[in-house]
């Protein structure tokens, strides 16, 4: 992991009276998973939403691959090989598959969609990346909640995507389903292909999955640590301490 695939410096947000972020100063190594934590509201939304492009920052730089940009939208950065895997997955349940896979930039024989093509080369990519499905021809309606995660990520990698933002991959997921996407991740870590930040607020996955840990509060990174020199006790008392202090701000407010 030499170099930095991203990096944020010094940004700042404001949504009217409310400032989201007063000055993010983050960094994600080339292949480095990095698991971003903060209690609810801190602007780990806001953040991940600048560094895809859907938000502009008020202040500060997004460097990708060591050259500043300016994010003019969502398709922008993913020109540039950000892309975002959010809850909701953006997935269309009514259609296969590997038409999910290809959704927005389907292979064409002309004037028909070759299916064909697609199919065989959702199968082959699927593998490659250790997902198991029984058939891509099925519709993601009927899959698990892990294997539409699954899916969602896959397409992104498939998409040449190489700074992959994942918004809470493991929220509501039971144990197995929860597996099969942090599995997933490991084996992109061990690739090195693509950096990831991952919002969760499972510590004890961040802490199994990621190479780093970092914290966001008052607008700010206040935490950053490799998961390997911290520890869930840690994580947990300083979120926990920073919400006892927020609580008691707003009482004598």
């Amino acid at each position: 992991m030499t170099g930095d695939a991203l990096r944020v410096v010094g940004v700042a947000k404001r949504f009217g009276a409310l400032t989201a972020l007063r000055d993010v100063n983050l960094h994600v190594a080339k292949g480095e998973v990095l698991g971003l934590i903060g209690d609810n509201g801190a602007g780990k939304s806001t953040l991940m939403k600048i560094i895809c492009g859907f938000h502009r920052p008020d202040a500060g730089q997004i460097v990708v691959d060591g050259t500043e940009v300016v994010l003019r939208s969502v398709d922008h950065a993913r020109s540039l090989g950000i892309d975002t895997v959010y809850q909701d997955l953006a997935l269309v349940n009514e259609l296969s598959v590997y038409h999910n896979m290809f959704l927005n930039r389907e292979l064409v024989r002309w004037p028909l969609l070759n299916n064909r093509a697609m199919r065989r080369r959702a199968e082959e990519h699927l593998r490659d990346m250790g997902v198991n499905l029984p058939d891509v021809t099925v519709e993601v309606a009927k899959l698990s909640g892990g294997q539409r995660q699954a899916i969602a990520v896959a397409r992104s990698v498939y998409s040449d995507a190489r700074i992959l933002l994942l918004d809470e991959p493991l929220a509501a997921m039971g144990a197995k389903e929860g597996t099969l996407i942090l599995d997933l991740i490991r084996d992109l870590k061990e690739r090195g292909e693509v950096s990831i930040i991952i919002i969760a607020h499972n510590y004890a996955q961040v802490l199994d999955v990621c190479d780093r840990v970092n914290l966001l509060q008052h607008g700010e990174i206040t935490f950053d640590k490799r998961a390997t020199d911290t520890s869930l006790e840690e994580l947990t008392e300083l979120v926990v301490a920073e919400y006892r202090t927020s609580r008691n701000r707003r009482r004598h407010a």
